[in-house]
């Protein structure tokens, strides 16, 4: 389904971070969301997720307004976050976190262990027994089972070595031919135009067009 999003105002507290944000995502495309650490991509995305609440403007999902829902219906309306620093729980196993996530649809468990094929070696490991990298991946499979329209991803290669941080741009690369609709927040330009070429810029609490093509896009870290 295709995100729509027109003149939002969104902060905490008595401050307001994104200034009349307006965003196309068209169904079955990846955008990415490019900007310097603090400049609001996370109150972009948890703002969508209803994690902050929008202040003025709309945010749609198809013909679905999800401004001013509560998380969890904006949730069952078909939005998946995976979190800045993945949040996965420690005591838990992966094959526990896969089942407590688990709904009815095409996502299922077998499918997603095929696209995250080491998750199924450390079904019986806890959360905190993972790499940096497989607790991404259990982050992105604990997303897809809950048969989201919309994925949202939050720097999703923080903080991993080269290799591990290549694999997961791959994963969200096959997400993307999958038809899924995607917003990919990140800081590195490298990381973002692995996965798309449709790049905006977050400055100032608004957002900016990339050209497609733009040989140069280190300014934007």
């Amino acid at each position: 389904m295709t995100l729509t999003i027109e003149g939002v105002h969104a902060g905490y507290g008595g401050g307001t971070v994104l200034h009349g944000v307006d965003l196309v995502v068209p169904e079955g495309a990846a955008v990415a969301v490019l900007g310097m650490n603090g400049v609001g991509k996370t109150t972009l995305v948890h703002t969508i997720a209803g994690l902050v609440k929008a202040r003025s403007g709309s945010v749609r999902l198809g013909d679905v307004e999800l401004a001013g829902r509560p998380a969890h219906r904006i949730a069952r309306a078909g939005v998946a976050l995976v979190p800045q620093g993945r949040r996965v729980f420690a005591s838990l196993t992966v094959a526990e976190h896969l089942a407590l996530s688990r709904r009815k649809g095409e996502w299922t468990r077998q499918r997603v262990l095929e696209l995250l094929p080491r998750l199924g070696e450390r079904l019986g490991h806890k959360g905190n027994q993972l790499s940096g990298g497989e607790a991404q991946m259990l982050a992105i499979a604990r997303a897809l089972l809950t048969q989201p329209r919309l994925l949202l991803l939050d720097e999703p290669c923080e903080g991993l070595a080269v290799d591990l941080a290549a694999r997961v741009r791959a994963v969200v690369a096959e997400l993307t031919r999958t038809g899924l609709t995607v917003l990919l927040v990140e800081q590195q330009p490298e990381h973002a135009r692995a996965v798309t070429e449709q790049l905006v810029y977050l400055e100032n609490g608004t957002l900016h067009a990339i050209a497609e093509g733009a040989a140069d896009i280190s300014m934007f870290r």
